[in-house]
């Protein structure tokens, strides 16, 4: 029993750690870690809700604050860093969103390094006060841009239509940032909102899918606006990896000693072929005589031979190829080509 209470008393203290107030008047829902891009803006999404049997009164005029590093500021007002009661303020922040109705959205500007800090938010409704000590929001400011990412849905084989998508954080959406892929042609971006109220902007490209883009680099640049008209630009590289049935099948004839004739076939595909198979062309029809990448049959053997080749992503047929009449002459069609003076050496061993 002592065993449980001391667990209960560790997870008890855990949930109150950094709360400067054990009892908070009311807590905001905001996201817990945010990143910002110095020389940006940065839109905190955020509402609040007081605690059960206190009574917030929308009709009374309310005012936000924002406060950095402590939540209990009173021995140190400099903490405050805004106020909307106030005209001058030491950091540039505007609550857009509806304190009446509950809505503590606010966007901080011109943001800089120095800000990255700890903050917490506070509501003046007298003689309604409190702080959400228990809800800080954890704001880093840097200043390099986020890389892109990217994201291809669909099965990546040839002949299949896949959708690319580019997306970058938006943490100020009044200055999203720019984004291009090296594909053509190039869709308009748009803005999503998120789940926690943040926001990403995105770009979409349809491309059907064929060999050629085996191997092929997927860029995607986001540039994002920055103080003084100027910009920083970060990229994302996926180079793809295409699947696709066997290419360039062909059938090809190698001599050797004796009476014996070896047809070999070759192919291209990803993934690599997984098997062979051999036809002769007869007059009943095309008639199965062999698997593998080698087929060995007597030179004295007329008839017409092609081989296709098969991987999991479909197959190919190589063009025909001919064993002529018992005087062992060669007719090859399409890429196989035998010299007269090899087919005058084959004869001679006869």
């Amino acid at each position: 029993m002592l065993h449980i209470v001391s667990i209960f008393t560790l997870l008890f203290s855990g949930v109150q750690t950094g709360c400067k107030n054990k009892d908070p008047l009311f807590f905001i829902t905001a996201p817990k870690e945010m990143e910002a891009l110095s020389g940006s803006c940065l839109l905190i999404p955020c509402s609040f809700r007081e605690k059960p049997g206190e009574k917030f009164d929308n009709k009374r005029e309310t005012f936000g604050v924002w406060i950095k590093s402590d939540s209990a500021f009173g021995n140190n007002p400099n903490n405050v860093v805004y106020n909307s009661s106030r005209s001058q303020n030491s950091y540039a922040v505007n609550i857009s969103g509806n304190l009446r109705e509950k809505n503590c959205t606010s966007v901080f500007y011109n943001v800089n390094s120095s800000q990255t800090n700890r903050y917490f938010f506070r509501i003046e409704n007298r003689p309604f006060l409190g702080t959400a000590s228990c809800d800080p929001v954890n704001i880093t400011v840097r200043d390099s841009a986020w890389s892109p990412t990217i994201e291809i849905s669909g099965d990546v084989k040839e002949k299949n239509s896949v959708t690319v998508t580019c997306s970058a954080l938006t943490p100020c959406p009044y200055s999203p940032p720019g984004l291009t892929l090296n594909l053509q042609p190039n869709p308009h971006r748009q803005m999503e909102k998120n789940k926690d109220g943040t926001f990403t902007t995105t770009i979409q490209q349809n491309i059907t899918l064929s060999e050629i883009h085996d191997g092929y680099n997927i860029i995607c640049f986001a540039r994002y606006p920055i103080d003084g008209g100027k910009n920083t630009t970060r990229r994302t590289k996926v180079t793809l990896s295409v699947s696709y049935a066997p290419k360039n099948t062909s059938a090809s004839i190698s001599l050797t000693a004796g009476r014996w004739v070896e047809l070999n076939c070759s192919s291209r595909a990803k993934p690599p072929v997984s098997g062979f198979t051999w036809f002769e062309n007869t007059t009943s029809g095309a008639m199965k005589v062999g698997e593998g990448e080698n087929y060995g049959l007597n030179a004295t053997e007329e008839g017409a031979y092609y081989c296709v080749a098969t991987n999991d992503v479909g197959s190919q047929t190589s063009p025909e190829i001919r064993l002529m009449d018992p005087s062992y002459q060669f007719r090859v069609v399409g890429e196989v080509l035998i010299s007269l003076h090899l087919l005058h050496t084959f004869l001679d061993l006869f």
